[in-house]
């Protein structure tokens, strides 16, 4: 397999519009080079980068309303949050992410792409929950759901939004969540399919509402 970053798809046009053409570029070359280097993409993937990682996480974008903050869980290489960033300037993103060598691999990424809608902030969800609050919180092959939802959904206002990349499991994720769905206060949870005709497959998505958790709207019956 060639290990060579292919040239992007017709389709990465329609996708990258703009001043996100030119960082979307050079975003691929961070992730072929650096972002290989340092154990943060597998040498296999860089021929799929554009594909597989660019537009599969670029159209995502679909389900994120205008003008959100949006936390990025478990950033990793910046997917998709970095790529949100990249095609969504009305956004801002927080790339949360607890390892040292991927944060700085992000916070050069910002630098290098010259994205002043983005922070790096080096952590895990459990330390900054009560600390920030954010619109809409993003994650890709972080956790199964279950487990994602007691990292994200403190971190969500209410009604706030996760959008979770999930593919061809996202049902079965669902349904084995069901019971975490309940004691999180969600409002409601379903699935989403974005990117018809750029990517293929289209890319699944779980979106849980977040409502006020069990325990909060307790304590707000007790103080009346």
């Amino acid at each position: 397999m060639s290990d060579e970053l292919p040239e992007p798809p017709e389709i990465a046009r329609d996708v990258f519009t703009g001043e996100a053409w030119e960082r979307a570029n050079a975003f691929a070359g961070l992730l072929a080079g650096p972002g290989v280097v340092r154990g943060l993409l597998g040498p296999r993937e860089v021929p799929r980068i554009w594909d597989r990682h660019l537009l599969n996480c670029a159209v995502v974008a679909e389900a994120v309303p205008p003008d959100v903050r949006l936390v990025d869980i478990g950033s990793g290489a910046g997917l998709p949050g970095l790529v949100l960033a990249i095609v969504r300037p009305d956004i801002t993103v927080t790339l949360l992410e607890p390892l040292l060598r991927r944060t700085v691999f992000l916070e050069e990424s910002v630098e290098a792409l010259k994205l002043d809608n983005v922070e790096v902030l080096r952590g895990r969800a459990e330390e900054l929950a009560g600390k920030r609050e954010f619109d809409v919180a993003s994650a890709r092959a972080v956790a199964p759901l279950d487990r994602l939802l007691t990292w994200a959904m403190p971190l969500l206002r209410e009604g706030g939004e996760l959008i979770a990349m999930k593919g061809e499991r996202a049902a079965e994720e669902l349904a084995e969540a069901e019971s975490r769905l309940r004691a999180s206060g969600a409002l409601t949870a379903e699935l989403v399919t974005v990117g018809r005709g750029k990517v293929e497959p289209p890319a699944t998505l779980v979106r849980v509402v977040a409502g006020r958790p069990p325990e909060r709207a307790a304590r707000r019956r007790r103080r009346r």
